[in-house]
């Protein structure tokens, strides 16, 4: 669903904008209750959420495990700067962060680098084996700049 498509979503049905976001928060919400608390039928609920998930407004529904859970006690942001602008160094780099676990998530960004990366490891030695063995080992890698994560105020992912 394009930007365009969901923000209509949100701005000319007030229902299903309302559906997007408890189901966002609270995405185990028995169907009994998400209709009770958006003022619809059970059937006319469903059929909506099954629209909204044809339509690609709801990519998929998921379990937040906390870190502690995956022993990953060391959340850090890696902004990574490529040697090469090509599409066959950023397609390596890509697969070389899908192969890595410890890689959470992997951002094709714009600016003075190509990528943000969160990186979720057990502590701070996890973290320089990763930063040596697999990003250091990646040729195409011209910058590495980590940032340690302290503390997380807000957080919507969970």
């Amino acid at each position: 669903m394009s930007g365009k498509d969901q923000q209509s979503a949100f701005d000319d049905d007030p229902i299903s904008a309302r559906i997007l976001r408890i189901l966002e928060r609270r995405g185990r919400i028995p169907n009994q209750q998400l209709a009770a608390e958006v003022g619809l039928s059970p059937s006319a609920c469903l059929r909506r959420v099954q629209d909204l998930e044809r339509r690609g407004a709801i990519l998929g529904y998921r379990a937040v495990i906390a870190p502690a859970a995956r022993a990953a006690g060391f959340t850090a942001y890696v902004t990574i700067g490529l040697a090469r602008h090509s599409n066959e160094a950023q397609r390596a780099f890509e697969r070389a962060c899908l192969a890595a676990p410890q890689v959470r998530e992997c951002h094709n960004i714009t600016g003075s680098v190509e990528y943000l990366l969160r990186v979720e490891v057990r502590d701070l030695e996890s973290y320089r084996r990763f930063h040596t063995e697999v990003l250091g080992a990646f040729p195409q890698i011209a910058t590495i700049t980590t940032h340690v994560v302290m503390s997380s105020p807000k957080d919507d992912r969970a």
